[in-house]
């Protein structure tokens, strides 16, 4: 049986993002939803997806940008939110153990929440005017 280690370095965050949205990609519930708005630009968003995660995770400045724009269109509800959260965790956990695995759950939990949030705040001003 392998130890579990916490996220270290670009390494971990590489193997977390591709094993989740490898996961994520072949989801029945949430990967046509993933599948249909990134097309084949898969290496790209991985990309940025390392990016992102090496900023929060491990303070290292390489993403910039905005993360929520390119959601906000998307055709998803609470439901949505739930599974992406149930898988980031599950993958997390069978891959670490740690502080930072930790912390990475929390912020994925923290996104998820503000997006569906957010996304529902824009389709009701939609409605409402």
């Amino acid at each position: 049986m392998t130890t579990l280690t916490d996220i270290k370095n670009l390494d971990d965050i590489k193997l977390l993002v591709d094993t989740f949205y490898s996961k994520v990609q072949k989801d029945e519930f949430i990967g046509p939803i993933f599948n249909e708005k990134i097309g084949n630009r898969w290496p790209e968003h991985l990309e940025k997806m390392y990016r992102f995660w090496q900023t929060i995770l491990l303070d290292v400045h390489s993403y910039s940008g905005s993360p929520f724009p390119p959601h906000k269109q998307l055709p998803v509800e609470k439901e949505h939110f739930d599974r992406w959260m149930a898988i980031f965790s599950a993958t997390t956990d069978e891959l670490f153990l740690g502080p930072l695995a930790e912390e990475a759950k929390l912020r994925g939990r923290n996104m998820a929440e503000m997006f569906h949030y957010k996304i529902d705040y824009f389709r009701n001003a939609a409605k409402n005017n």
